[in-house]
């Protein structure tokens, strides 16, 4: 830590808020739900960690925990971390989201930043990607590589993001095929290659040839190889499965964010923020378009990106209904940001329930 006058320093915290001194290296913890060679979720953040040690070299010492379950682990395991004497703790999955805001009351000096939550206080940031963004396109790829007419969905937890995501796989599908049909299996996991592969061959036995997933491991690409079918790379690419089962992927680009805010705790200046970015901003990627996919097909997918990325297009404009055939968005309005992030409701066309 670089040494001040104490009234230098009261100056600094008193125009910095919650903000640190500038410090010459700094600690920073990583926690996940899943193991680091996940394939998915888990190991993408953790690879993007590795890129912020990188970028900063002896400035960064970095201390990562895999395979931690949401819950009360995750609270010991962040104590941990933070009596360790670790600075900035990054809690990468929806439900490390109570047992952060516990611990952070508990270490107000220590900053953290939780994934895909919406809890903040003066010592807690979230940050998540507008996944929904890249589920149009990708929606939009299984709406027009079906043959059978079904696609399917599996499904993690029912919160927004999710809920989300099936809802504009859906309406991207339908745009690409009017006819489609979408199915959803709910496994209540965000990694266990045993229920993703189960819930894969289910949805096959269904006569789905289009799976897209919403969990963490290659196991759904796995059984596509094996049974046929087409699918997706999730939170990384998931390239070894190219041209076919996987045609295109959606990626988190996280590294950008760690770096962003490593560098305002060695500067001094990090505060509490909320960050939802997408296409347009970086974070959220598309993968190569797989050769499978017929070139006016991967034209039409490209069009559609870059009309997202350019702001052009919103993937939730009117005019949509709910599930029950109430209006929701009239012709050409577009969901606020308030509505998408607590989305709770499936659109009109997908069938069943939301698991309470």
């Amino acid at each position: 830590m670089k040494r001040r006058t104490l009234l230098a320093g009261m100056a600094l915290a008193v125009s910095m808020g919650t903000a640190a001194l500038a410090a010459d290296k700094v600690k920073v913890g990583f926690i996940y739900v899943g193991p680091k060679n996940d394939g998915g979720w888990s190991q993408h953040h953790h690879e993007a960690a590795m890129k912020m040690k990188e970028h900063f070299g002896d400035k960064v010492e970095l201390i990562e925990q895999e395979s931690v379950p949401e819950g009360a682990d995750a609270e010991a395991t962040m104590t941990q971390m933070a009596l360790s004497g670790v600075n900035l703790i990054f809690t990468t999955s929806f439900g490390y989201m109570d047992p952060t805001i516990n611990v952070a009351k508990k270490f107000p000096k220590v900053k953290f930043e939780h994934a895909t939550g919406y809890k903040t206080a003066d010592n807690v940031s979230v940050y998540s990607a507008r996944f929904y963004e890249g589920r149009a396109v990708t929606g939009f790829l299984a709406g027009k590589m079906t043959k059978t007419g079904k696609i399917g969905y599996i499904a993690s937890f029912p919160i927004p993001e999710v809920i989300r995501g099936i809802n504009s796989t859906y309406i991207h599908a339908k745009k690409a095929n009017p006819d489609v049909q979408l199915s959803v299996i709910w496994v209540s996991t965000w990694y266990d290659p045993a229920k993703e592969a189960d819930a894969t061959q289910a949805l096959l036995d269904q006569g789905v040839d289009v799976v897209l997933a919403h969990t963490d491991s290659t196991a759904p690409l796995a059984v596509l190889k094996k049974a046929g079918g087409f699918g997706f790379g999730q939170a990384a690419d998931m390239a070894e499965y190219a041209p076919a089962p996987r045609i295109s992927s959606i990626i988190d680009e996280w590294a950008p964010y760690y770096i962003d805010r490593v560098q305002a705790v060695l500067d001094g200046t990090w505060t509490s923020v909320n960050t939802w970015q997408g296409i347009k901003d970086g974070m959220v990627g598309i993968g190569e378009f797989s050769d499978a996919i017929p070139a006016e097909v991967r034209a039409e997918a490209e069009a559609l990106k870059k009309s997202i990325e350019d702001g052009s297009y919103h993937p939730f404009t009117g005019p949509l209904n709910k599930q029950d055939g109430t209006p929701w968005l009239a012709a050409g309005e577009v969901a606020d940001d308030g509505t998408l992030a607590g989305m709770g409701f499936y659109v009109e066309g997908v069938v069943g329930d939301i698991p309470k």
